[in-house]
């Protein structure tokens, strides 16, 4: 029986905001893992006791989640920001083709939508009043 391959799963693709948090994230890790490594030097080259070194370096986790915290709540509101701009732009590209369109039915002389309804309107009413005379 031949072996079954293995599928991978495939990610979406990044945007470039989620790259840069991610390589924020790993830079992050990276840091920690660094001060880590050097307390534990430190403590085995100077003779600190272990507790003071564990205290130490929980501060510096600490102080790097705390960190990470506030980093990630300044870039969601900042990515917050960006998508209300987004929107607001999106409105107004919308309401210029919508004008654009609408100037060049008129220098065309293609009726709009709402002239052929209105018309319809018009045809509807004078039918009823035409066949008000019949009667």
């Amino acid at each position: 029986m031949p072996a079954k391959k293995k599928t991978t799963r495939r990610r979406a693709p990044q945007t470039p905001l989620q790259q840069t948090w991610t390589k924020t994230q790993k830079a992050l890790d990276s840091a920690e893992a660094s001060v880590e490594k050097k307390v534990r030097d430190l403590v085995e080259k100077s003779g600190i006791d272990t507790r003071q070194a564990s205290a130490a370096l929980k501060d510096w986790r600490r102080r790097i989640e705390k960190e990470g915290r506030r980093a990630r709540r300044e870039l969601e509101g900042r990515l917050a920001a960006l998508q209300a701009r987004a929107r607001k732009e999106q409105r107004k590209v919308s309401r210029t083709v919508d004008e654009t369109v609408q100037r060049t039915l008129a220098a065309l002389n293609i009726p709009t939508r709402d002239e052929i309804q209105e018309l319809g309107r018009r045809v509807d009413l004078l039918s009823r009043k035409i066949d008000g005379f019949r009667r």
